[in-house]
């Protein structure tokens, strides 16, 4: 099956999500990138805001029309739809499914604001960027940059140039517990913050949320010790387990944040 189209699009995104399929099989790989570039379409078709709102509305519909051909095994016309059409008859995928993909990113044409998930995104955010801070102390002392709060440097008795000289101690280390303390925090606020009814709506962020997550903790089990060459990552199997559980639980209606717990 051809997929040029399609693996165009994956190329282009530079997700995460794309990365994984490489793993798979050539055909399930092609089939994988039919299935994510149908909804990289449609998704980014939601949210070109240069585009009116109404016409952005018959977009979608044309593309709802349009992969219900290909689900009736009719003749689409839309190139991401020829190529998903032989998966959609291989693997029976009803109609309803995309519907329901096209259902969802309807929604964000629709203005709606909701307090608490500013709140939630706020927080979320904050800890990610603690972590990420955290994770990147030796790249950005090597650049001559310290991101970590000073006073937190100075209640324990760590001098920049330690820093920028790559040098850990226990005082560094007890600096770095206490951001992550912080981070900690936030992780727990956003995880309250969540509204029950958005939880569908938040899987990116959630995955997100997951991933950091588990690199805070890799990071607290070396004690903070980020002046190795090896920069801590999480690794792309565990990436990959987090990607599928948040998959399950969004289909299931089971998410519940994987971040925050003591």
């Amino acid at each position: 099956m051809s997929a040029h189209v399609s693996q165009s699009i994956t190329r282009k995104s530079a997700s995460n999500l794309a990365l994984a399929f490489v793993l798979l099989p050539k055909a399930k790989r092609n089939g994988m990138a039919a299935l994510y570039a149908f909804c990289r379409q449609v998704d980014d078709l939601a949210d070109e805001d240069s585009v009116p709102v109404e016409q952005r509305r018959q977009r979608l519909a044309e593309w709802r029309d349009d992969i219900r051909k290909a689900c009736d095994q009719a003749s689409p016309l839309f190139p991401v739809n020829q190529e998903l059409a032989p998966i959609i008859a291989r693997y029976r995928l009803p109609f309803g499914l995309f519907d329901e993909l096209i259902r969802g990113v309807e929604m964000d044409l629709d203005i709606k604001s909701n307090p608490r998930c500013r709140d939630y995104a706020v927080l979320l955010g904050k800890a990610l960027q603690l972590t990420n801070i955290l994770r990147d102390v030796r790249a950005d002392a090597e650049r001559g940059r310290i991101y970590l709060p000073l006073e937190e440097l100075e209640r324990c008795s760590v001098r920049p140039e330690e820093i920028l000289r790559l040098e850990y101690s226990p005082r560094f280390g007890r600096a770095a517990a206490s951001v992550a303390d912080r981070a900690r925090d936030f992780y727990r606020q956003a995880r309250e913050a969540l509204p029950d009814e958005e939880r569908r709506s938040m899987g990116a962020a959630e995955l997100m949320g997951s991933v950091y997550w588990r690199l805070l903790q890799k990071l607290e089990t070396q004690r903070f010790n980020v002046f190795d060459p090896a920069t801590t990552r999480v690794s792309k199997p565990q990436k990959l387990f987090l990607i599928f559980r948040t998959w399950y639980r969004l289909t299931t209606g089971a998410l519940v944040p994987n971040y925050g717990t003591p």
